[in-house]
């Protein structure tokens, strides 16, 4: 077995490494002039169970490309099997056509990565799960519910006045997996536009009064979501609102509102490489998944059950 990894996720794939006692595979990952990849593996990989850590997050183009070459590469080196490890599948909003003359772009992303030779796919907390149809291989989609509940348990020593809230309607199901491990209550906030260019107006399904909040989602893009039930559930009475997120995109001005926001805490993983700011942030905490991540690829290599890790 063999790990490889490109550019987007270096400091989480060395934890794996470390975790399963396991160097990262030489490998350079270069540019021409004009920004096209080059990549060169460096040690022999013939016959090799290779798995490929990458992120497709942003620049999420580049490093798609990084992660096409390198199956590619590996392909052509004669690796046996070809894993490619994404903690963070970019495109993954696109799961569905939502008008007229609109792609299906995570399908396509997926399409992509078979044909470049991938054998299997190992992801984690796919924003739709029937992306995980989307792949002719077989693809396995963790999920950071156990390692989550781990970390509220750890910092909220009492855990009778919890509620567990969805942000919206379409994150039920994951909260209320998280819930039912904590043994908590479940809220949801229901958002809705009146119509284009309005602001969203929050009703929250339960209540939350007296009850410190902890918001639950799979993505944090710009906040705006996040921020705006933050401040609808501490209208309604709860007494602080925290949020934990497997994937912390945070583009653009996303710290600024999670910065002047009512949020107490925002916990996310290292799916994606923080940047400085974001890690330096006094609001922000981040939780580590190498163990998770690695110790998937070391059942996959040994071929026992993934499954086993959702328990």
């Amino acid at each position: 077995m063999k790990l490889l990894s490109a550019n987007s996720n270096r400091t989480l794939a060395q934890n794996i490494g470390d975790y399963l006692d396991m160097p990262l595979c030489k490998a350079r990952v270069q540019r021409f002039a004009d920004n096209e990849i080059f990549v060169t593996i460096d040690e022999n990989v013939r016959g090799e169970d290779v798995f490929i850590i990458q992120s497709t997050s942003f620049p999420a183009n580049d490093n798609l490309m990084e992660l096409l070459i390198c199956i590619d590469a590996l392909t052509r080196a004669s690796a046996k099997r070809i894993t490619a490890v994404i903690p963070y599948f970019g495109y993954a909003r696109q799961d569905r056509k939502t008008g007229g003359r609109t792609p299906i772009s995570a399908k396509l992303v997926a399409n992509l990565i078979t044909r470049a030779g991938a054998h299997r796919v190992l992801t984690m907390d796919l924003h739709a799960g029937q992306i995980q149809g989307f792949f002719d291989i077989p693809t396995d989609n963790l999920v950071a519910i156990p390692f989550m509940a781990k970390d509220i348990a750890a910092n909220y020593k009492t855990p009778n006045d919890l509620m567990i809230v969805s942000p919206d309607v379409g994150g039920v199901v994951r909260a209320r997996a998280l819930a039912d491990r904590l043994g908590g209550d479940l809220a949801i906030v229901d958002k809705r536009r009146a119509r284009a260019g309005e602001s969203e107006v929050m009703n929250i399904i339960g209540d939350v009064s007296g009850r410190r909040c902890i918001l639950f989602d799979d993505i944090v893009d710009s906040g705006g979501t996040l921020v705006n039930a933050a401040k609808a559930l501490i209208e309604q009475g709860a007494t602080e609102v925290s949020a934990y997120i497997s994937h912390g995109v945070l583009s653009g001005e996303a710290m600024n509102r999670v910065d002047k926001s009512v949020l107490k805490e925002l916990v996310i993983t290292d799916s994606i490489e923080a940047t400085e700011t974001i890690r330096k942030h006094p609001k922000v905490r981040i939780v580590g998944i190498a163990p998770l991540i690695g110790e998937a690829i070391r059942r996959i290599a040994n071929e026992e059950s993934v499954s086993k890790l959702f328990d």
